[in-house]
C-alpha cells in the first residue's frame, strides 16, 4: 500500500506520454533539423509550415514535432491514424479542415504510418493539399520514396529523422528522473550505469527508454521511502539477464570479433550463436547486417560474388521489418557465409593500391584515358589515342590505363577458390592477349 500511494498521481498516464516534450527547446535530438539556423526550426519559428513527411524509424519523435509544430503555429491539430482509418474518415476530416480554412484556422493533420493507406486513400488527401484546406504532416518508419504515391510526395518536404543517441536518451532519462511531470520530488536510487544500460537498450527509441525507466522503478525495491533499483531488477524486467553489454564498450567488440572470425572458419554453429548473443542482448540488428555485409567482400569476395547479394538482402530485409522476425534473414546470411568459399584478395588488392595511392598521389593520369569535355582539353591530347574495348572483336586493347612508374604492379591475385578460379583462369587469357598483343603490362 506504501508503494501505492507513491504513485497515485503518475498512473493516469504512461511516462513517455507525459515527459512528451512541447516546445522545440524541450526536444531531445534531431539537432540536423532543429539546431539553431536549422531549415525545419527556421520554418517552424517563421510560421512558414509546408505539408511534410517525417520519415524515421520509431520512437525518435514524429509525432511529438507535429504537435509541437501546430501549437507554435497557432493550428488545428488532428490526430490521424492509417491503421484505425479509410476515406469516410479522411472526407469527413477534411470536410471538417475547409470549414476551417474559410473561417482562416489553419489545420494540421498528422498521419501516423501513413504507408499504411492504399493508393486510392492517399489520393483523397491530394486536393485538399493542393488548395490549402490543410497541411498534411506524415509520419513512416519506410521509405517514402517507395510507400507514398509520387503526386503526393511531390508535394511535400520530406524530412529524415535519425535515431536518438544514447547520449540523447541518457539526458532524456534523467530529465525524467527530475521533472514534476516524471518522478521529481520522490527519493529514487537509480546508478548512472543502469541508466546507461537502458539508454543502449533502447536502440534509438525514446518511448522505449522511458518505458523502461517507469518499469523498473515501478518494480523496485522499497526502502523506507526510497525505490531502489538494482541490475537485478533492470534484468528480470527487460527479460536479458546476464545478456547486457555495453554497446560502445569492450564486449560489443568482442562479439562482432567472435561472430566474424567464427563465419571466416567456416564455423556456422558458432557464428549463430554469436549472432543470438549480440541480438539477444540489444544490438541493432541493422549493425550486425553492416558487418555481413563487409564480411561478403572482405572474406569471400568473388569466390563467391553472390555473398554479396546475400548480405545486401538481409540488410534490406532487417530495414524492413526489425527485430524480432529479421534474426531468421540474418541467420542465412551468416551461416550462408559460414559455408561460402574464402577469399580476401579483394581486401588485399586494396591495401596494396592504397599504399601507392598514398605514397605516390601526384601521380598523373595518362592522357590516353583523360576526360576531354571541351575543345582546349582536346587540344591537350587529352584523350588521344583512347580505343574503346567495344569495338574490338576480342573486346580489349593494349592501352595503357597505370601510371608508367606502376607498370608491372599487381594489386588483384585471385585465388583459387569457388568462382574466383575461373575469374583467375580469364585474367591469366587476358594479360596473355595484352603481352601478345604489345601492351605494356
Amino acid at each position: 500500500m506504501e508503494q501505492a500511494g507513491i504513485f497515485d498521481d503518475l498512473v493516469s498516464q504512461p511516462l513517455a506520454a507525459r515527459m512528451r516534450p512541447e516546445t522545440i527547446d524541450e526536444y531531445v535530438g534531431q539537432e540536423h533539423l532543429l539546431g539553431r539556423g536549422r531549415v525545419l526550426r527556421r520554418m517552424i519559428e517563421q510560421d512558414r509550415i509546408s505539408s511534410m513527411i517525417f520519415w524515421g524509424p520509431p520512437g525518435v519523435g514524429k509525432t511529438t514535432l507535429a504537435q509541437i509544430i501546430a501549437r507554435m503555429t497557432r493550428s488545428v491539430f488532428i490526430n490521424f491514424s492509417a491503421v484505425t482509418s479509410g476515406i469516410k474518415e479522411i472526407r469527413i476530416v477534411m470536410e471538417k479542415a475547409e470549414k476551417n480554412r474559410q473561417i482562416g484556422q489553419r489545420t494540421i493533420v498528422f498521419v501516423d504510418e501513413i504507408h499504411r493507406f492504399n493508393k486510392a486513400q492517399q489520393d483523397a488527401f491530394l486536393p485538399f493539399v493542393e488548395k490549402g484546406s490543410i497541411i498534411l504532416i506524415g509520419a513512416t518508419t519506410e521509405n517514402p520514396s517507395f510507400e507514398v504515391n509520387g503526386a503526393l510526395l511531390s508535394r511535400c518536404r520530406v524530412f529524415v529523422l535519425q535515431p536518438l543517441s544514447a547520449d540523447d536518451l541518457l539526458k532524456m532519462l534523467k530529465h525524467a528522473l527530475q521533472s514534476p511531470k516524471g518522478f521529481g520530488g520522490q527519493k529514487i536510487e537509480i546508478s548512472d550505469d543502469l541508466l546507461n544500460l537502458i539508454a543502449n537498450f533502447a536502440n534509438g527509441d525514446a518511448r522505449s527508454a522511458l518505458s523502461t525507466l517507469e518499469m523498473v522503478i515501478l518494480n523496485g525495491d522499497m526502502q523506507g521511502d526510497t525505490v531502489v533499483v538494482t541490475k537485478e531488477i533492470l534484468e528480470q524486467c527487460i527479460s536479458k539477464k546476464s545478456l547486457l553489454y555495453d554497446k560502445n564498450g569492450e564486449e560489443h567488440y568482442n562479439l562482432i570479433s567472435a561472430l566474424h572470425k567464427s563465419m571466416r572458419n567456416s564455423d556456422p554453429d558458432a557464428a549463430v550463436y554469436w549472432l543470438a548473443r549480440m541480438l539477444e542482448a540489444g544490438e541493432d540488428p541493422l549493425y550486425v547486417a553492416r558487418r555481413v555485409t563487409r564480411f561478403a567482400s572482405e572474406d569471400v569476395g568473388m569466390a563467391d560474388p553472390k555473398a554479396l547479394e546475400i548480405a545486401v538482402a538481409a540488410y534490406q530485409a532487417c530495414h524492413f521489418i526489425g527485430m524480432p522476425e529479421c534474426t531468421v534473414h540474418l541467420t542465412e546470411a551468416v551461416v550462408y557465409m559460414s559455408l561460402a568459399p574464402k577469399s580476401n584478395a579483394m581486401e588485399v588488392a586494396y591495401n596494396t593500391a592504397r599504399v601507392d595511392a598514398l605514397n605516390m598521389i601526384a601521380e598523373p593520369v595518362p592522357l590516353v584515358i583523360r576526360n576531354a569535355p571541351t575543345k582546349l582539353m582536346k587540344n591537350l591530347n587529352y584523350g588521344k589515342g583512347y580505343q574503346y574495348a567495344h569495338d574490338t572483336e576480342d573486346k580489349l586493347t593494349n592501352m595503357q590505363c597505370l601510371p608508367d612508374t606502376l607498370l608491372g604492379k599487381t594489386y588483384y591475385q585471385p585465388t583459387e577458390e569457388g568462382f574466383e578460379a575461373r575469374y583467375k583462369e580469364r585474367l591469366r587469357q587476358i594479360k596473355e592477349w595484352k603481352r601478345q598483343h604489345g601492351a605494356k603490362i
